[in-house]
C-alpha cells in the first residue's frame, strides 16, 4: 500500500453514497484518515455515518473548508499543490480529468447517472436470458460479466466502439440478427436521450438553486 499521509483537511459538501465511496478509497489507500474529513449535509442519517467514522459533521455548508478547486474543474485561485492533491485522491476512486466547467453537466450525466441507465440494461439482458430459460441468477451473472468484459475491451484495446461492435457481428450471425432488433427498437437513440434529458435536469436544477 502507498503510503503518502495528506495532512490536509478534506471537505465533503453532502455525505451521501459518492463521497463515502470516495473517501473509504482514500482512507484504505492511506491517503487521509477519517479524522481529517469534514462533512456537510441535510441528511442526519449520513451524518451520523460519517461521525461513527470519526469525522467531523455539520448542518452548514460553510463549516467545511476547502482548498478553491472541485474534482473536475480548478477554480482561478487553485494552485498547482491543490489540484494535484485532488487529482491523487480522485484516482484512486477512478478516473480524474480536468475538464472545462462547461461540461461538468454532461459528465455528470454521463458518469453519473450512466450507473443507472447500465443497470437498467443489465436488468433488461437478464431478463432475455430468463424468458429463454436461463435461471435468474445465472442470467444476471452472465449479463454482468458480458457487460465487465465488453467494457474492459473498450478500454483496453484503442479500438473504436464500432469496430469492436463490428468484430463480433459475422456475416448472417446470432449477433447482427440481434443488433438488428435493438435499433429497430432506437436503443440507440433512446439512450442519446437519457444522457440529454439528465444534463437538462442538472442546469435545471442548478438554476433552481442559484436562481
Amino acid at each position: 500500500m502507498e503510503e503518502l499521509g495528506f495532512q490536509e483537511k478534506i471537505g465533503f459538501i453532502g455525505g451521501g453514497n459518492m463521497a463515502k465511496a470516495i473517501c473509504e478509497g482514500v482512507v484504505r489507500k492511506g491517503l487521509i484518515r477519517y479524522s481529517q474529513v469534514y462533512v456537510s449535509g441535510p441528511n442526519i442519517q449520513n451524518l451520523l455515518y460519517w461521525k461513527e467514522k470519526g469525522a467531523h459533521v455539520y448542518t452548514e455548508n460553510g463549516s467545511v473548508p476547502f482548498r478553491g478547486v472541485c474534482a473536475n474543474n480548478s477554480g482561478p485561485k487553485a494552485s498547482p499543490s491543490d489540484i494535484s492533491l485532488v487529482k491523487k485522491m480522485f484516482e484512486v476512486s477512478g478516473v480524474c480529468q480536468q475538464v472545462p466547467e462547461s461540461l461538468i453537466n454532461a459528465i455528470g450525466a454521463l458518469a453519473g447517472s450512466g450507473p443507472a441507465f447500465v443497470y437498467l440494461i443489465l436488468e433488461a439482458l437478464a431478463d432475455g436470458g430468463v424468458k429463454q430459460g436461463v435461471p435468474r441468477n445465472l442470467a444476471v451473472e452472465f449479463a454482468a460479466q458480458t457487460v465487465l468484459g465488453a467494457a474492459k475491451m473498450s478500454l483496453e484495446s484503442g479500438k473504436h466502439t464500432g469496430q469492436l461492435k463490428d468484430e463480433v457481428c459475422s456475416a448472417g450471425g446470432t449477433t447482427i440478427a440481434g443488433i438488428h432488433k435493438l435499433e429497430s427498437g432506437g436503443v440507440r437513440g433512446a439512450l442519446m436521450d437519457a444522457i440529454e434529458a439528465a444534463t437538462k435536469r442538472s442546469q435545471e436544477l442548478a438554476q433552481e438553486k442559484h436562481g
